[in-house]
């Protein structure tokens, strides 16, 4: 994380709170899809519709209009290692999401076992020192329509993902500012979504207070120099590097410090895996203890080819794709051209930091005409190489197994 001096390249206060939702109203799109894009899920239907209905957001893959589940093309990721912000992926829980918002009245609220409750208006918030830092925000489900046997839920490809430059206030320094009582234990946060019936429970997650203060966590105002787009989060969002996507609250209205563990639907059963590894069992296995989702694993993917592709037999081929190591930094890239039976080091590009896309590359010559199984995997710093298996697991979480793509050389 960097911190944010006066006068560095950085939206200003005024810029953020005049250009953003004030007045901007989100209209439930209607799909008119003129095209389709066929994903490589592991069951039918596979073909889904990109569509353009969406306001602040370019052609994306329709997977549900209400709530709102659009994934990113994949040919995005081969233009850069920051996913622009009208092509970043939406995945909202609830229907009832605001179609505007009102920044002159909007607060954050911090409360529970504090020695000062606040209400923060968003120049009070964006008074603090601002930092940023470049993540990954991931779904838990991202690729989840690859899973055999399938699973319910989203059948996402995988663009159910995006990274980005965040700019916000640490949490610490806001929870410092209500000042924490001892005995706290946890850190419970909730946004603007609401249940569409009251029997709903809403959506809330919780961190463990000594993760919300380790000064990584934040609270953003915007990404990629921009304010967040309404439908990723505006005015505010939570930002947990390392972590799945189900604890990044979107239109952050209120932090409540815990003095006992949440026990709410969201943290005790929903988004939870099997305490395996690679959060691995077999359908139908009982007797399984799950906990809460929490770390990213590492995942790499060739970006500028397709499966299917034909490549020319003579000279070199470049192929380049994108990794990322989960909650820890990118070690290697590796790339086989027999299906993983053997494996070279792809070179590396800028690291952005450790949370962040890093970009590899490398230029392959093949030794005769045929089809090839072409495979990348990462390992990240803490040793954690993807493994060669699925995973499987009932909600169709955490599946990092290495990406294979078969081209043809003629």
């Amino acid at each position: 994380m960097r911190s944010v001096q006066d006068g560095a390249p950085l939206i200003g206060r005024r810029a953020v709170l005049a250009g953003g939702a004030a007045g901007l109203a989100l209209a439930h799109s209607r799909a008119l899809a003129q095209t389709f894009v066929r994903l490589p899920l592991g069951s039918s239907p596979r073909a889904r519709a990109l569509t353009k209905d969406f306001p602040q957001k370019g052609e994306m893959i329709l997977q549900r209009s209400r709530p709102p589940l659009l994934e990113t093309p994949f040919a995005v990721f081969d233009k850069g290692v920051l996913t622009p912000n009208d092509r970043f992926y939406v995945r909202w829980h609830y229907s009832d999401i605001p179609t505007t918002v009102d920044v002159d009245s909007f607060r954050l609220k911090v409360h529970g076992h504090v020695e000062h409750e606040l209400s923060l208006s968003l120049s009070e918030l964006m008074a603090l020192p601002h930092v940023e830092m470049t993540a990954v925000n991931q779904c838990s489900g991202n690729s989840r329509g690859l899973f055999a046997p399938r699973v319910a839920g989203g059948e996402w490809g995988n663009g159910a993902m995006g990274n980005a430059r965040w700019t916000g206030v640490r949490l610490s320094d806001v929870l410092k500012k209500a000042g924490v009582k001892p005995g706290s234990v946890q850190v419970r946060m909730h946004g603007l979504e609401k249940p569409p019936v009251a029997a709903s429970p809403p959506f809330r997650k919780s961190l463990a207070l000594d993760h919300a203060m380790d000064g990584e966590v934040m609270i953003a105002f915007a990404m990629n120099g921009e304010a967040l787009p309404l439908l990723n989060g505006f005015p505010i969002r939570m930002v947990v590097p390392g972590w799945y996507a189900t604890y990044w609250v979107k239109m952050l209205s209120d932090l409540e410090v815990l003095d006992k563990p949440d026990t709410n639907f969201w943290m005790a059963t929903a988004y939870t895996i099997p305490d395996t590894p690679h959060a691995d069992m077999m359908p139908g296995q009982t007797g399984v203890k799950f906990v809460p989702i929490n770390k990213m694993v590492p995942r790499s993917f060739i970006t500028n080819l397709q499966s299917g592709a034909k490549l020319p037999r003579q000279g070199k081929s470049l192929i380049r794709g994108i990794a990322f190591g989960g909650d820890e930094g990118v070690k290697t890239v590796e790339l086989s051209l027999d299906g993983g039976r053997n494996w070279a080091a792809a070179r590396l590009g800028k690291d952005e930091g450790k949370f962040s896309f890093r970009r590899w590359e490398a230029d392959v010559t093949f030794p005769k005409p045929g089809d090839y199984m072409l495979q990348v995997r990462c390992t990240n710093t803490a040793g954690i190489v993807q493994p060669a298996v699925p995973n499987w697991n009932p909600a169709g979480f955490m599946r990092n197994v290495i990406e294979s793509t078969r081209v043809t050389v003629a």
